[in-house]
């Protein structure tokens, strides 16, 4: 049985950190929901992560459910989250509609970015009992350029109040991301809700890391980044090995394909040698 919204407060109260890792295929999903995952995020990274985009404002909402609905086929246990693409939550009513496709799609919530400008479209979602994950700090879909937020104090205040809007407004749970470790703290003491940090440091609720990144599969790797896996470097020598061997006819052997008995071999053998072609085989 999938984990819920009650488990993940459960779990603040009790201060039991929640892992959360991003999954935007079935394989992924179902190794991270073995591994006992608390929350699997479908996240609009997968739009320059997995699909080659130069953005994630790139990423559709045809996107989102193709990968929640993929992810969500591979997880039995963990909290699966869909991630609202970028303009698809831009008013109360479009963001109602596309999360509502999220969850037909098995997602158990939606996530989104923003703090008290997000409020009536998080307060519209609850009214029809769609759970909410917020999403504050650095805000991969609006922001100018990459870079931590709430270093001054005015930032900080801001960071705070819109943390305390999107919690009275119905968010259960928010990533905050790319924030001091202090701020971090504060915010999750002050929070009756979970606080996720990415590259927020270790006083948040919980932790939450791309797949991709923290299994040494991606090209570049951030300071908020741990490898936890070398990746690349295994599935790279496997496939160097796969062609080397299928190159010297090593691969496949006879044990790779299924058998035949051997009268039936020996007449289907005598009855192609007899056969004649009209032009030579290439």
């Amino acid at each position: 049985m999938s984990k819920s919204v009650k488990d993940l407060m459960a779990m603040k109260a009790a201060r039991t950190p929640i892992t959360v890792v991003t999954a935007y295929d079935f394989p992924t999903a179902r190794i991270l929901d073995e591994c006992g995952v608390d929350v699997i995020l479908v996240g609009d990274s997968v739009g320059d992560t997995v699909l080659g985009y130069k953005s994630i404002r790139d990423v559709t909402m045809a996107d989102m459910l193709h990968h929640t609905a993929a992810a969500a086929r591979g997880s039995k246990n963990a909290f699966v989250i869909g991630d609202m693409p970028y303009r698809s939550y831009s008013t109360p009513a479009r963001a109602l509609a596309n999360a509502r496709k999220l969850i037909a799609c098995g997602a158990v919530a939606v996530k989104m970015e923003g703090g008290v400008k997000l409020v009536p479209v998080i307060r519209t979602l609850r009214k029809h009992r769609i759970a909410v994950c917020g999403h504050l700090g650095y805000l991969p879909q609006s922001a100018a350029k990459p870079g931590a937020v709430g270093k001054t104090l005015p930032e900080a205040k801001r960071l705070v109040e819109d943390a305390l809007a999107i919690e009275e407004a119905g968010a259960f749970m928010t990533v905050i991301e790319l924030i001091p470790a202090r701020l971090a703290r504060a915010l999750t003491r002050l929070l009756r809700i979970p606080t996720i940090g990415i590259g927020a440091g270790p006083h948040c609720d919980g932790q939450v890391q791309v797949f991709h990144d923290m299994a040494g599969l991606s090209p570049v790797v951030y300071r908020h980044v741990k490898v936890f896996a070398h990746g690349k470097e295994t599935l790279a020598a496997g496939a160097a090995k796969y062609a080397k061997e299928v190159r010297e006819k090593k691969f496949p052997t006879e044990r790779n394909a299924p058998s035949m008995d051997e009268e039936v071999a020996a007449e289907l053998e005598r009855w192609v040698s007899g056969l004649e072609r009209s032009t030579p085989v290439t």
